[in-house]
């Protein structure tokens, strides 16, 4: 194979690794019953793809390759190591008995690895400080920084959690497994709200050169498809609704050049109909059944987003009211910021004004950034321009993710001209 080939199969294996290695891992980890020893076992199995590939060619099932490549790689790290820990033999012995290998099955297994994951790393045995960097770490594969900058804490801190977590997994022999039916509402909670998270982090980045994460809000979607098969209750339902009608606008989100366009100016053409269609069939679904909640609420106002033809013709009365709604149910300083927007609509932007700053004066948006570039686009509006640049100037110090920085930057720029 010619240099030429060799870096495009080394480039190929970089894209198997982004595409597939969270599900090579949850199914490692299955397999093995270990997040540590699944991991050495991702990490040995690209080694070796990285070497083998380019010179023998791409498997025809690349993630089956894989999985079986790393499960040999641990039952045999297992056995050379039994010299010093009997055990471990009783181990491989195990491993290679109780579970087969995948490159001779002939069909894929149902159930979905990264389903049960992602339920083993939110079982009620780990603390919800550890069940979601758990999850954002082994699941999505984000790092332990973005993890930490998404939750404005240190890097140590995040990395301590997950260590905590792995081990409490570990010692307390949690399964990995979904619930049996009867436990799945009790549970549920704290995998829909992992779920949001992810997909967040997807459809718009807590930082770096790009304003979304395709492949993380795509698998959040894929989990909530999945979640909706296994329990269709109506927040289940709602979840999945409100990220099909968040995900639907993504073409019309960023510039030909990757800057950010507002929901206001964006070509609602590129909107994705199919994925709307979904999102206002589950919509009804949910708030049918009379007994829905936050995210069933929240798709109900992409709802009305998306029916609106056109920004202008958007009815922000009904808006405020489903925010009405969500205050009751789930009051939070970001849900009252973005009713302050709709208000704001509705209203004028003097009013909306009047309740965002009562917000930051309450000091929990104090570091902020979208809460501070509300300010500024408010003021802005009613030609206070000083009072706009120190907001947009405070928001644009507290940005991480480029296309906002720029955005911001342009806004300062508008005002000095």
């Amino acid at each position: 194979m010619n240099d030429e080939s060799t870096t495009g199969a080394r480039g190929k294996v970089d894209n198997v690794y982004r595409a597939e290695s969270r599900q090579v891992l949850a199914t490692l980890i299955r397999l093995l019953g270990d997040f540590d020893a699944a991991e050495e076992a991702l990490q040995e199995a690209f080694a070796v793809a990285t070497e083998q590939w380019p010179r023998d060619g791409i498997p025809a099932n690349p993630r089956a390759w894989l999985v079986s490549t790393g499960r040999f790689k641990a039952i045999d790290g297992m056995r050379r190591r039994a010299r010093y820990d009997a055990s471990l033999t009783e181990l491989a012995k195990h491993i290679e008995t109780t579970t087969s290998d995948p490159l001779e099955q002939s069909d894929e297994p149902i159930d979905d690895d990264r389903l049960r994951l992602i339920f083993t790393c939110c079982h009620p045995a780990l603390s919800p400080e550890a069940q979601i960097p758990m999850t954002l770490r082994e699941v999505c594969n984000l790092t332990t920084e973005e993890i930490a900058r998404a939750f404005l804490t240190k890097p140590a801190t995040i990395a301590q959690r997950i260590v905590r977590a792995k081990a409490k997994i570990r010692d307390a022999r949690i399964p990995y497994e979904v619930p049996a039916p009867f436990e799945l509402p009790d549970r549920l909670d704290a995998v829909l709200r992992v779920v949001y998270l992810v997909f967040n982090e997807g459809y718009s980045a807590s930082a770096g050169p790009a304003l979304t994460r395709a492949d993380l809000s795509g698998e959040a979607v894929r989990l909530g498809r999945l979640l909706v098969q296994l329990l269709p209750e109506p927040e289940v339902m709602g979840l999945l609704a409100l990220m099909l009608l968040h995900e639907s606008r993504r073409q019309a989100r960023t510039s030909a050049s990757g800057d950010l366009v507002l929901l206001e100016q964006q070509d609602r053409s590129l909107w994705n109909r199919d994925q709307i269609r979904e999102g206002l069939a589950l919509v009804e679904r949910a708030l049918a059944s009379k007994r829905f909640g936050l995210y069933a609420l929240q798709a109900a106002i992409a709802a009305v987003h998306a029916e609106a033809r056109s920004a202008g013709e958007t009815d922000w009365a009904q808006i405020v009211a489903l925010y009405d709604l969500l205050m009751r149910s789930e009051p939070s300083p970001v849900i009252a910021l973005n009713r302050a927007v709709a208000v704001a609509m509705r209203d004028g932007p003097a009013k909306g004004l009047e309740l965002v700053d009562a917000l930051l004066e309450r000091g929990e948006l104090a570091q902020y950034h979208l809460a501070h570039a509300t300010r500024a686009d408010l003021c802005r509006r009613l030609g206070k321009h000083a009072d706009a640049r120190v907001s947009y100037e405070r928001a644009l110090a507290l940005a991480k993710q480029e296309p906002e920085r720029r955005f911001l930057e342009r806004r300062l720029a508008d005002l000095q001209e």
